[in-house]
């Protein structure tokens, strides 16, 4: 049994956890090699640069506010090794019930999760994305008693190694950046780069690496949803120092940042300070209605959706089976934007 076997003690008294974003029961293994030459690269970056600079005045006066007003969140990274006889059936259900644990239980806010597109030193298969209000809704859901059993049941059997990373950022606070809902986040490609830098390059060279890297990604917007980066808090686990997870618009859009000028300049400039690092990706896909496992397990236990999703579906008056429900539905039922986010504010404890 390898030295990262999966345990019931990832995290303080709990095991981990998985969730894939957007349903994704099997997406094929993607390569990382660009064909289009470094002409048509250079000309879509030249366009991307002209855009950022011709921004309207307006629209940087919104930017520059939105920066002021931002809200903190905690991001959870789980990665996994499947076992190499994996069916795909098998696969469907880990990450079903992966998916499905987030209604049963109450503080994730978003969610993405998938197979991983590119192969990696770690040899990790899949990987999950999850973001929580706040650092005690982080440590409940470890010990959620309904999640454990999820892992014990559905995970353990078909994975033999998992590695969880934690990290507190900022987004802007705004209900649909929070909760990564709207047509931006619907699908993409999920960008995870886990880091661990040197003892000796703590405090300045880390900084600036980090700071260089969120003006770097913010100078991107055709490309790039959202970007959050922060310190490892997961005191079982200390392979990384640092997590990056970083929302692409589509598989063409993360291939022209990771082969652009600018990024590999940052990387170039860091790597003395980096021990070593892990960069994984995964596609998200639009969901179209709930996974199968969870109207099994609601009905099996007469269960209902979580209160998020139960709120959502009053709140726009439809049946609670479409689980795509975007900001363009809500507004198209006649209610206003003010409404949504009063709503959700109040189910979350968000002033929005």
């Amino acid at each position: 049994m390898p030295t990262q076997a999966l345990t019931l003690n990832q995290f303080p008294n709990s095991f981990s956890h998985c969730r894939r974003q957007n349903p994704v029961l099997s997406t094929p293994s993607v390569s990382l090699n660009v064909s289009r030459s470094n002409e048509t690269m250079n000309m879509r970056l030249s366009r991307e640069r002209k855009r950022s600079s011709i921004m309207p005045f307006s629209a940087e006066q919104s930017s520059s506010f939105s920066v002021e007003q931002r809200r903190k969140v905690v991001e959870h990274i789980c990665l996994l090794k499947a076992k190499k006889d994996l069916s795909d059936e098998e696969e469907n259900n880990m990450l079903d019930y992966l998916y499905t644990s987030q209604y049963q239980m109450a503080g994730i806010v978003a969610i993405s999760l998938g197979r991983i597109s590119n192969e990696n030193t770690e040899n990790y298969t899949h990987a999950v994305f999850m973001r929580f209000q706040r650092k005690e809704d982080l440590l409940k859901f470890y010990d959620n008693s309904f999640y454990l059993k999820v892992l014990k049941e559905h995970v353990t059997p078909y994975c033999h190694g998992m590695i969880n990373v934690d990290f507190e950022s900022e987004v802007e606070d705004d209900i649909l950046p929070i909760f990564r809902k709207g047509e931006e986040f619907n699908f993409g490609v999920e960008f995870v780069l886990l880091i661990a830098f040197a003892q000796s390059a703590f405090g300045g060279p880390v900084e600036d690496a980090l700071a260089s890297l969120e003006k770097l990604t913010a100078d991107f917007p055709s490309l790039i949803v959202q970007t959050t980066q922060g310190s490892n808090i997961n005191p079982s686990s200390e392979e990384f120092s640092h997590g990056v997870v970083i929302r692409f618009r589509s598989l063409e859009a993360f291939e022209i940042f990771l082969s652009s000028a600018e990024y590999k300049m940052w990387s170039t400039k860091f790597e003395p300070f980096i021990r070593k690092k892990l960069p994984i990706h995964f596609s998200v896909d639009p969901v179209a209605q709930w996974p199968p496992a969870f109207w099994h397990q609601a009905h099996k236990k007469k269960a209902s959706p979580c209160p998020n999703s139960m709120l959502l579906s009053a709140f726009l008056g439809t049946h609670p089976s479409p689980f795509s429900v975007r900001y363009s539905d809500h507004v198209s039922n006649g209610r206003k934007a003010s409404d949504f986010k009063d709503a959700f504010s109040e189910q979350f404890d968000l002033s929005i």
